[in-house]
């Protein structure tokens, strides 16, 4: 099934609160860090990478002018589209619309450079037989989540700030323990581009 899922990466935000510790003219998504395989690279080259090392199709949803993201992008073989989004959930919805033809999706964030590839590997194996994966770390839910065709309507209709969460309340959801703390780690300050043994708040 993996063949005909798409990866959605979502790097449309503001980033805010990085903005505030950093400085205005700071973008998290840029900042160097070191990865789990000890390389230093962008944040949402990171989270790239994971993705590309199990499939073909990425789709990378970012804001007008973010030229750094746009061309990590393009340079690691990803769609990119180009989105001056509201919030999480517009983001998905335009990203299933663009690639409504695929078996599935794999939402990510590009805020989260720290998830193995071996994890989203699982979650894409899991989503062969179950409708709805997300993984789980001592039963926290985390990232990526898979959603397959079944959900199409549901996220193409997500408006605004509001993700993916209510469908994962709804009892469909395949929970998937894995021992990857990065499924939680997403990075909203320049302190938490350090991986740690701690979990986040």
């Amino acid at each position: 099934m993996s063949g005909g899922i798409c990866a959605v990466l979502l790097a449309a935000g503001q980033g805010s609160r990085y903005r505030a510790v950093a400085g205005a003219g700071e973008d998290k998504l840029l900042a160097r860090c070191r990865g789990r395989d000890g390389s230093e690279r962008a944040v949402l080259e990171h989270a790239l990478l994971a993705l590309r090392a199990n499939l073909e199709r990425v789709l990378l949803v970012t804001r007008p002018g973010n030229s750094g993201a746009i061309a990590l992008g393009e340079t690691h073989g990803c769609e990119v589209l180009i989105l001056d989004s509201a919030g999480m959930g517009e983001s998905i919805a335009a990203a299933v619309s663009h690639a409504e033809d695929c078996a599935g999706w794999l939402i990510a964030l590009g805020d989260m450079p720290f998830i193995l590839p071996s994890t989203v590997g699982r979650v894409l194996r899991a989503l062969e037989e179950h409708p709805l994966v997300v993984p789980t770390w001592q039963g926290r839910y985390g990232h990526p989540v898979g959603f397959g065709r079944g959900c199409r309507a549901e996220l193409a209709a997500l408006d605004g700030d509001r993700g993916a969460k209510r469908l994962l309340r709804e009892g469909r959801v395949h929970e998937l323990a894995v021992e990857d703390r990065g499924v939680l780690r997403d990075v909203d300050t320049p302190a938490a581009l350090g991986f740690t043994d701690a979990l986040p708040d």
